[in-house]
């Protein structure tokens, strides 16, 4: 029983997507004599003229045109096939870090996305500050983070921009006569340098009225009427209000937040991870 040559068959296909011989040698990297001969070996095989003359050029038979439809669904079953045999399903542990801001909001869909992907996968999940989690990066404690900042020692895309807004308890009273007193993170937060350098660029007063060493800890302390802070306004809920221009303050710009890993050392299954994600664009 006769067997159709795959080889020959994509490239039937070629030249059709092509346009010509010439291209489809091209594409190929084949001579076009060579593509000549292929077509001639497979009229043999069909027993009918696959191409016939159109002007200077050639264009595809009843039968060519009938095969060529063959042609793109054996292909597709056979490149298929190889796709999900030569799979090597990746697995593993990935460790990722978010910060609290994103920790409800955008950190979920990532991990449904590393599940659905790479069901083999096991994922470590850490939730902390975002200049601690890049030093774990940095240090090869984790694989991946979630992070609002830039690190030359790291690559990343963005996942999503989030508004920065000025937020207060929803029962606290404002006074645009007095200084802002400013609810904060204790050690190095953008939020904290973001809020400062937009109040000083609008000449506004301020003073740190409270410092915290996390985002639960703010989040009390506005709650609890005791002043305004700068943060993604994802943290805005019902126990809480957005001041604006109309109550004298400056605007806010917002903070890309990135996926990233480490440049250029990160393992075989974090890069298939992360690439994925890139790929998805998050």
């Amino acid at each position: 029983m006769d067997t159709l040559d795959l080889e020959l068959l994509r490239t039937l296909a070629a030249i059709d997507a092509q346009g010509s011989f010439a291209a489809a040698a091209v594409h190929l990297g084949r001579t076009q004599s060579a593509i000549t001969h292929q077509m001639q070996r497979l009229e043999a095989q069909i027993g009918h003229a696959l191409f016939e003359k159109q002007g200077r050029g050639k264009r595809l038979t009843a039968h060519g045109t009938r095969l060529l439809g063959y042609a793109r669904q054996m292909l597709a079953i056979h490149d298929e096939a190889l796709r999900h045999l030569r799979h090597r399903p990746v697995a593993g542990m990935v460790r990722i870090g978010a910060p609290h801001d994103v920790a409800d909001t955008l950190l979920p869909q990532v991990l449904r996305d590393i599940a659905a992907r790479f069901p083999g996968m096991r994922i470590d999940v850490h939730v902390g500050r975002s200049p601690f989690l890049m030093e774990s990066l940095r240090n090869a404690e984790l694989d991946m983070a979630i992070s609002n900042r830039e690190d030359p020692q790291c690559e990343g895309f963005a996942l999503r921009a989030s508004p920065t807004v000025w937020l207060c308890g929803a029962g606290y009273v404002h006074d645009a006569a007095r200084p802002v007193p400013l609810i904060v993170a204790d050690g190095p937060s953008v939020f904290r340098r973001l809020a400062c350098e937009a109040l000083d660029a609008a000449g506004i007063a301020w003073t740190p009225r409270h410092l915290c060493t996390s985002l639960a800890g703010i989040r009390a302390a506005l709650r609890a009427g005791l002043g305004v802070t700068a943060r993604g306004v994802e943290q805005l809920d019902a126990g809480l209000r957005v001041l604006g221009a109309g109550d004298g303050m400056p605007p806010l710009p917002d903070l890309a937040y990135r996926l990233c890993v480490r440049r250029g050392v990160a393992s075989r299954s974090t890069r298939q991870v992360f690439e994925s994600l890139r790929a998805r664009g998050g």
